[in-house]
């Protein structure tokens, strides 16, 4: 879950997704510079900004990163528009980066923001669930972290509302806020499962499993086949705790022999969003 914003710059939910040229001012692109004085291609550069501030503040993604060592691969499942993919790939040279974004928009932009910054990087287009074949995705253009298999106005807007009103917010302007934010455009979009990234790009370890895809993180989890278990090192995940799915979530890890933590950051406290993080030596590294 992404801070809401409300950019003038996207489409409206009866306008199409299809991406158009990035570099088009009356695309539903905008350029965005960063802290770092990178200068990236987003949907909204508020929204850019938030993504941002959650890759490199204190919190999973960059304990993460401080674990990875230059070579080591990363799946980035829900990639968005690359900011997670770029803050590893800048802290960390000559990883092995496949990032996979479902939605053509986001995935526009996360293409060109490889290519511009990370061109060994791969941006796959998909939505990595548990079998290979065509799902419907519900986008939201002024919302886009927030968009998914299983996306649900009515529980999106009570997190959004919770996470503002934990921020400080003044309830007056909560409403005006969540108006019309996850209005969502209903896709058709090509799936994927992990064992298919690889068997494709021939990996022979996964050390960085990264899941953000609101609601089907177990369907991630569940397109690993047992033979590909062994590749994976470390995953973190949002968990959206609906029906006990942390609970089952963390079993199923644990059963793969992972050592597994969960918490929840206090802006999100109230929500049922949960950062996990699950970590095991891959072979190679208890050989060492």
């Amino acid at each position: 879950m992404t801070e809401p914003t409300r950019p003038p710059n996207t489409p409206s939910p009866s306008d199409s997704p299809s991406p158009s040229d990035p570099s088009d001012p009356d695309g539903p692109y905008s350029p965005y510079e960063l802290s770092n004085g990178r200068r990236i291609t987003c949907v909204s550069a508020a929204e850019a900004k938030v993504l941002w501030a959650e890759a490199t503040g204190p919190g999973l993604y960059r304990s993460a990163a401080d674990a990875l060592r230059p070579g080591d691969t990363v799946l980035d499942i829900g990639a968005n528009i690359g900011i997670v993919s770029l803050m590893f790939g800048w802290r960390v040279p000559d990883l092995r980066i496949i990032s996979v974004e479902p939605a053509p928009t986001t995935y526009a932009c996360l293409e060109i923001n490889l290519r511009s910054h990370l061109p060994e990087a791969v941006a796959v287009r998909g939505a990595v669930s548990d079998s290979t074949g065509e799902s419907t995705f519900t986008y939201y253009p002024k919302s886009t972290g927030n968009s998914g298999l299983f996306a649900d106005q009515q529980a999106d807007d009570a997190n959004t509302r919770i996470f503002l009103r934990n921020s400080g917010i003044p309830e007056d302007y909560i409403g005006e806020i969540v108006k019309d934010l996850h209005r969502g455009i209903r896709l058709t979009v090509p799936t994927l499962t992990v064992s298919d990234l690889v068997r494709h790009h021939g990996l022979r370890e996964i050390n960085l499993l990264k899941i953000d895809v609101e609601r089907a993180e177990h369907l991630v989890l569940a397109g690993i086949e047992d033979e590909h278990w062994p590749l994976i090192g470390h995953v973190i995940a949002e968990v959206h705790d609906e029906e006990g799915r942390l609970k089952s979530i963390t079993g199923l890890l644990e059963r793969h022999g992972y050592t597994v933590s969960a918490a929840q950051q206090p802006q999100l406290a109230g929500t049922d969003l949960y950062e996990l993080d699950a970590t095991r030596q891959l072979p190679a590294e208890r050989g060492a």
